[in-house]
């Protein structure tokens, strides 16, 4: 028997699965963690009124905004297992870093549990 061939995820769905989990695992702080809207395909006219209002491209996908162990929040990069981060994500890390803000890539559910149970407990 052929096994059947799985379509991988995209960022967005493993996305919403961490997100679905979190919401479950953790709903004293569901508010805490949020989504940047930095990413995906607008028009022109939409992407210029989010550039006016201040998105900045390289912002992680995710943000915990819980200080703990010497961090002032977690930076969560979504990729995909193959995803690469582009200069402007690495720009935005190393900006990050530099204030206290710990910063991860989580390329499946089980790597944004691991990050965020290590850092939460």
């Amino acid at each position: 028997m052929r096994k059947k061939q799985t379509t991988p995820q995209s960022e967005s769905q493993i996305q919403h699965s961490c997100l679905t989990w979190f919401r479950h695992q953790y709903p004293s702080l569901s508010r805490m963690l949020f989504a940047v809207p930095n990413g995906g395909k607008r028009d022109a006219r939409t992407g210029a009124q989010m550039k006016y209002e201040g998105v900045l491209r390289g912002v992680a996908d995710l943000i915990l905004l819980i200080p703990k162990k010497g961090f002032a929040s977690l930076c969560i990069e979504m990729k995909t297992p193959k995803g690469q981060q582009r200069e402007e994500q690495i720009e935005w890390q190393r900006e990050a870093e530099k204030y206290r803000n710990k910063y991860v890539i989580c390329r499946s559910l089980q790597d944004f549990m691991n990050e965020v149970n290590s850092y939460l407990r």
